[in-house]
């Protein structure tokens, strides 16, 4: 990411759409917005962070771990898998509330001198030439850049120019959550705890409990069950349904463990939440491939992850961070570029595609664990993540370098002195 912002038309202007170079941020939400929930970064996120001078800010005001244990309905651990390690990865995993880590990027825009433009929402293009996009907001105004980047989410506006009929699918789970302090789970003495957090396998699935502050004072709780698809506001509804999700938290209570019981017996109900697990379908391209490529999707607007490998948020940021690497080496201002943006993208989108691939066919492996014993039973060998057949491969993930690996082949750096573009980003 550059620290100019754009002065004259030298620049290419970007426009960021959903949340180095001269950019604009287009946010739908005021700043006064609270955001709820904590989320969890690996080391491959932590390292584009550590690179933009964030992750100093952030380390520590989250809870900084390595493994995630899986125990099963005896207590006793049956595997480790790692999430983080310092001394093997550079970093350990870190758990921090959305909002620290909202409040520590924003502050790393404005001191890059980026405007931040809130409470626009994005309508649709309204034309896109060789070297330009325009495009309209839902209040009537419009605004125009170089590229328009949709970062907009799973239910992405910015991708219905790309492709209309695409839509995300649901996964038939729903993810059932609250925050409990840690004094109100009652901790067996006779099993071991010390590694947090902890997924427990019990006959109806797993039940999580994930440390997400400084000192682990309070833990995620939660599980996943099977559940039909709703419309979006049947979806609210439910949410908004603190005692009928509490019911279904607690179902089959008897069954698990006394922790989790501790757990479910001490349910806050104003903090339950849910998160149905949709997924994007793979997409022909990312970019607007059948115009001039100068409007693009990153995220889960490209790519939606469900969260079991903690890699929704880290691969999001690998695209932003390989991307800016990608313009920031090349001219796309002028009309004259559009041959080789197109070229330059399409190396890009190839190199990212591959890496999504990857991780989605790992958090496969891993969310098959949280499923009831007689469902894991039924899958092939090799369908469900296990340290001795799969710890070796989680080098590519934690210790890749975005930098080199592009450097070595994916997209070549140009020579000349660089027309930057404008930007605009959709958030």
């Amino acid at each position: 990411m550059g620290s100019k912002s754009a002065t004259s038309d030298s620049f290419p202007k970007v426009a960021i759409i959903g949340a180095g170079l001269a950019c604009s941020i287009y946010e739908l939400r005021s700043p006064n917005v609270q955001t709820t929930g904590a989320l969890m970064l690996s080391p491959n996120a932590l390292r584009v962070l550590d690179s933009l001078g964030v992750y100093q800010r952030i380390s520590g005001k989250g809870y900084n771990f390595t493994n995630l244990a899986f125990k099963n309905g005896n207590e006793e651990t049956t595997d480790l898998y790692p999430l983080g390690d310092k001394q093997k990865y550079g970093y350990n995993a870190l758990r921090i509330y959305r909002q620290i880590l909202l409040d520590e990027l924003r502050a790393t825009v404005h001191a890059r001198n980026i405007p931040i433009v809130y409470q626009k929402k994005f309508s649709h293009v309204l034309t896109e030439s060789q070297d330009q996009v325009s495009f309209q907001f839902t209040d009537g105004t419009s605004a125009s850049a170089n590229l328009h980047i949709g970062t907009d989410g799973i239910h992405s506006t910015v991708r219905k120019y790309l492709t209309p009929s695409t839509t995300p699918g649901y996964s038939g789970f729903l993810a059932i959550t609250c925050a409990i302090p840690h004094s109100a789970l009652q901790f067996p003495a006779d099993k071991d705890y010390s590694v947090l957090p902890v997924g427990i396998h019990g006959s109806m699935g797993t039940f999580v409990l994930a440390p997400q502050d400084v000192d682990g004072r309070e833990v995620l709780a939660g599980t996943q069950n099977r559940y039909p698809e709703q419309t979006r506001e049947e979806w609210d509804r439910l949410f908004s349904a603190k005692d009928e999700l509490l019911e279904l938290l607690s179902a089959n209570k008897s069954s698990w463990p006394s922790l989790v019981q501790s757990a479910l017996d001490a349910v806050p109900k104003e903090t339950l939440s849910i998160w149905p697990y949709y997924t994007v379908p793979g997409l022909a391209s990312w970019t607007s491939s059948s115009q001039h490529n100068r409007v693009l999707i990153l995220g889960d607007a490209a790519h939606a992850i469900p969260p079991t490998a903690g890699q929704g948020a880290s691969q999001a940021f690998e695209d932003g961070f390989s991307l800016a690497f990608v313009l920031s080496q090349n001219s796309f201002a002028k009309p004259e570029d559009c041959s080789k943006l197109e070229e330059k993208l399409g190396h890009w989108q190839k190199y990212r595609k591959q890496r999504v691939e990857r991780v989605v066919k790992l958090t496969l492996k891993l969310n098959n664990t949280r499923l009831p014993k007689a469902e894991r039973e039924k899958l092939e060998e090799g369908m469900v993540w296990s340290s001795e057949k799969d710890l070796g491969e989680l080098d590519w993930l934690y210790n890749h370098n975005i930098e080199e690996a592009m450097k070595k082949g994916q997209i070549e750096a140009e020579g000349e002195a660089l027309e930057m573009p404008k930007t605009a980003l959709s958030v």
